[in-house]
């Protein structure tokens, strides 16, 4: 009777070498990015909408901790961006404070606020809890417009152009890093739990208004340095820039990427602020084009493009189908040291 025996791996493993591939693509395309914006192969009106997709991931992967990993139903994220926004360009337009210490401000006062609004509306739940923080965004909005100091109706100028898309990308990934080892913690398990079903989590023990606050206020300080990002980039800003619509549009990021998903949150906030740009070449239809092809996206995959997966779960799941595919063909390799007589 022969023994059987499986070879010992050597190497890297199939889904090693698939997830450094993927991850020398993505520093590829980013490095050649890079290289056309610094020597001015991209030109000044693309590079400033790379910068607005950089702020709309940072504002997409702060809502999905919210919306995504939580469960929490957030509608006010455009609120928080607002109070980013006009606090970074008053300490820079009256007290000329540099620009890291004004983006840390910016997020500081939001996360404040976040917190005492959290407080209150996160004991509510589904419906309830989408229009309190609806009418806070639109109470924050109303503020605005009738505050001298932030300028009213007439908006706030005068801001310094000190967000570069270096800047913008440099804050972006920090933000990405920093959300990605908060769900890796127990404290991102402690998320995904009241997610799932919160009367068992608060059952094991988990004070789940402590942290429902906590990922509302760590959202609401991203959103805040977003707004910095934006008030720096534009120069100029007015309520108008921070309404409704606004949030509706992080919201959708967040959904066509994956409630629950940080990759698809990057991809779906980059395409979503590239995409009506490429299609401006239709005119007055490439709105109905951008709709059509979000409409007919959510159908196709109505749990988003990533689902609650990430993109190494992709490749894991590439892996396992490689290996399935093998077997037939590698089987197990047989030694001939004997026959067993």
């Amino acid at each position: 009777m022969k023994k059987e025996r499986i070879l010992p791996s050597s190497g890297p493993s199939l889904r090693q070498k698939l997830s450094w591939l993927a991850t020398g693509l993505v520093v590829l395309i980013l490095l050649a990015v890079n290289i056309g914006v610094y020597r001015g192969a991209i030109d000044f009106y693309f590079s400033g909408v790379l910068v607005i997709a950089w702020i709309n991931v940072i504002l997409a992967v702060s809502l999905n901790l919210i919306n995504g990993f939580t469960g929490q139903f957030s509608l006010g994220h455009a609120g928080f961006m607002a109070v980013g926004a006009y606090v970074s360009g008053l300490l820079t337009i009256h007290l000329d404070w540099p620009f890291p210490i004004v983006l840390l401000a910016a997020a500081l006062v939001s996360a404040l606020l976040g917190f005492v609004i959290g407080l209150p509306t996160l004991r509510l739940r589904g419906d309830y809890l989408a229009i309190a923080t609806l009418g806070f965004g639109e109470i924050v909005r109303v503020v605005l417009l009738n505050l001298d100091i932030t300028g009213g109706p007439r908006g706030l100028g005068g801001i310094f152009p000190k967000t570069t898309f270096f800047s913008a990308e440099l804050v972006a990934i920090l933000t990405i890093i920093v959300i990605w080892n908060i769900i890796r913690s127990s404290h991102g398990r402690a998320f995904v739990a009241v997610r799932e079903d919160e009367i068992a989590a608060e059952a094991m023990g988990i004070d789940t208004t402590l942290y429902k606050v906590l990922a509302f206020s760590i959202g609401a300080a991203f959103a805040g340095v977003a707004g910095g990002l934006f008030a720096h980039h534009q120069m100029f800003i007015d309520p108008r820039s921070f309404t409704f619509q606004r949030s509706i549009e992080i919201l959708v990021m967040v959904v066509l990427g994956g409630l629950g998903s940080i990759t698809g949150s990057i991809i779906a906030a980059v395409v979503l602020t590239i995409l009506p740009e490429a299609l401006r070449g239709m005119a007055e239809y490439r709105m109905i084009v951008y709709a059509l092809l979000l409409i007919g996206l959510m159908l196709v995959r109505p749990q988003g493009l990533f689902g609650t997966k990430e993109l190494g779960d992709f490749l894991g799941i590439a892996r396992v189908r490689w290996i399935k595919a093998r077997q037939p063909a590698a089987g197990v390799l047989k030694s001939h040291g004997g026959d067993g007589r």
